[in-house]
């Protein structure tokens, strides 16, 4: 029995009426300056983690059967679900951030590697932020109990509580706390495209570990760029534990191997296919191994960025390669 998302229920009216309630007494000016805010916190995130994140579930939904149990797809439907499905991305990554960067440590280490973040830069205090993350809780959870993936997000706010205030994320355990995020926030997005018109498939479940498993295996490539930072904060990543030089061995190799496997998970016949993620994850190994410094580093993470983002659609394609070739046979 497919469960239908709550439309309406007294805590997200509340939210509303206290978001309602809280702009009549700000101007425009102090308006603009806090979206300003929010919006600094979580920019860095924005086109490596929402676009994805979003991306993922929106191109699920349009593989129909390849993830769930869909019998026919309604593509203007699924698209119009796109800023819903955005806005828990960024709103959960928000309050990740939040969390995250009011901690002294984390100011310490964006005066190194991301001065022009809120807290650094003296836009707002520590304290500001610990007041701001009481209220937007509310906001974030309420929201999202009305799109139907408060599940998604309560377990997300638990996974932050662990990174942040556990400091699980200055551990050697950080990068299994960001793939199971990457799994919610996953699961909640192909969820919430679809709006409760089906379920997510056996399949479907197995694709998201799979991507989980390649955050697990792979995600230390963000660390490399992020060395010095890590180091003067004390925190335990892979680069700065077992060695540089491993960690991007270890990059190289996984990044090869889960090419091949996905690619051979979906099963394609075509040789293109297999031709695009290879060099994509190809220039990922060959950066991680031969371009090493920070400016490098940098780019190398947005290239192994995009290689995820091509392994999200590979369900899309798979669908569409398929439908085409059927039609070839009629």
């Amino acid at each position: 029995m497919v469960q239908q998302p709550a439309k309406d229920s007294s805590p997200v009216r509340f939210a509303k009426e206290w978001i309602l309630n809280t702009l009549q007494f700000c101007t425009l000016a102090q308006t603009r300056r806090l979206i300003g805010t929010l919006w600094l916190f979580s920019e860095s995130d924005f086109s490596t983690f929402v676009v994805p994140n979003t991306a993922f579930g929106i191109l699920g939904a349009l593989s129909g059967s390849q993830l769930t149990t869909q019998t026919e797809v309604h593509v203007e439907k699924i698209l119009r679900r796109l800023p819903l499905v955005m806005l828990f991305n960024l709103s959960n990554v928000l309050i990740f951030e939040l969390a995250n960067q009011r901690q002294p440590e984390s100011v310490k280490e964006d005066l190194v590697n991301k001065p022009w973040r809120p807290l650094p830069t003296g836009r707002i205090s520590s304290e500001g932020t610990r007041r701001l993350i009481l209220v937007m809780v509310f906001i974030v959870l309420a929201m999202n109990f009305s799109f139907g993936v408060w599940r998604e997000t309560a377990l997300l706010f638990t996974l932050t509580w662990l990174y942040n205030d556990l400091k699980g994320g200055d551990e050697i355990i950080r990068d299994l706390i960001i793939a199971i995020a990457f799994g919610l926030y996953n699961h909640g997005s192909l969820t919430l495209a679809m709006n409760g018109d089906a379920d997510i498939n056996k399949k479907g479940y197995t694709w998201i570990a799979v991507i989980s498993g390649v955050i697990l295996t792979t995600m230390q490539v963000q660390d490399l760029k992020d060395q010095p930072g890590d180091r003067m904060r004390g925190r335990r990543t892979i680069p700065l534990v077992l060695g540089d030089t491993f960690s991007r061995w270890m990059i190289a190799v996984c990044v090869a191997i889960w090419s091949f496997y996905c690619v051979c998970f979906w099963d394609f016949q075509q040789p293109m296919v297999y031709a695009v993620l290879m060099t994509v994850g190809g220039l990922v190994s060959f950066r991680a191994l031969r371009r090493r410094n920070p400016k490098e580093d940098t780019r190398t993470w947005k290239i192994w960025c995009a290689w995820t983002a091509t392994l999200y659609a590979l369900p899309f394609i798979s669908a569409t390669l398929g439908a085409r070739e059927d039609s070839f046979k009629l």
